[in-house]
């Protein structure tokens, strides 16, 4: 079970302290927004690669942008774990992932709410991880939308009908109240943002959130 926080909700202005403040996390992960895909606007290329030169956990870099397949290579080149890619956003998914991981990042593809899993049908061989968003991609502190968890159990039921051991990621309102719930859906892997950020002691809700996590699948 991995624990991904949102740097989306760190203070901006702190943001070094506020890295170290979550290095119990499995990795960072970064939204990069153009007000465009999505109504919003956050990083960019260059704030991506000055965090991986001073990181000292994994990017996790979800791309929510309009041409995506132009420029989403370009971010594995800075060095990156992995980079997500909306489904929406590509008009040649399979392509986009093969020049991703070419390049030597992993690759992988998210869907939003409204979309659904069997449109990944043709894509999920060709991928590491499947992002469930689990809220409108955009602005972090949204409540999880309850009717996307099925959707993780048949992103997790395409994986293993294909024989596929990929990772199952979800992304929006993920709390220490309904994580379990999610794990035994059929994730691993949880981008927290406000539940981390808003914690007195972060590493510490790190902690308890992939534990959760953990009991949850054990039974």
């Amino acid at each position: 079970m991995h624990i991904h926080p949102s740097i989306l909700s760190a203070d901006f202005v702190n943001l070094e302290s506020e890295l170290e403040s979550i290095l119990h996390a499995d990795a960072f992960h970064v939204d990069v927004m153009d007000n465009h895909f999505v109504p919003n606007l956050t990083f960019g290329p260059q704030m991506v690669e000055s965090l991986q030169r001073v990181t000292k956990r994994d990017l996790d870099v979800h791309l929510m942008i309009s041409d995506v397949d132009r420029h989403g290579p370009g971010y594995a080149e800075l060095g990156v774990a992995s980079v997500t890619f909306h489904l929406e956003a590509s008009s040649n998914p399979v392509e986009l992932a093969k020049r991703i991981k070419l390049v030597g990042a992993k690759a992988a593809v998210a869907i939003k709410p409204n979309t659904p899993v069997s449109e990944i049908n043709e894509i999920v061989s060709a991928v590491d991880m499947v992002l469930i968003m689990t809220v409108e991609p955009g602005f972090g502190g949204q409540k999880l939308i309850e009717s996307t968890v099925a959707k993780v159990t048949q992103a997790r039921s395409l994986s293993w009908s294909l024989g596929l051991d990929i990772a199952i990621q979800v992304d929006g309102g993920v709390t220490e109240e309904n994580i379990q719930t999610l794990a035994k859906a059929g994730a691993d892997t949880f981008v927290a943002g406000s539940s981390v950020f808003k914690a007195v002691d972060r590493n510490r809700q790190i902690d308890l959130l992939r534990t959760l996590a953990e009991q949850a699948v054990r039974g």
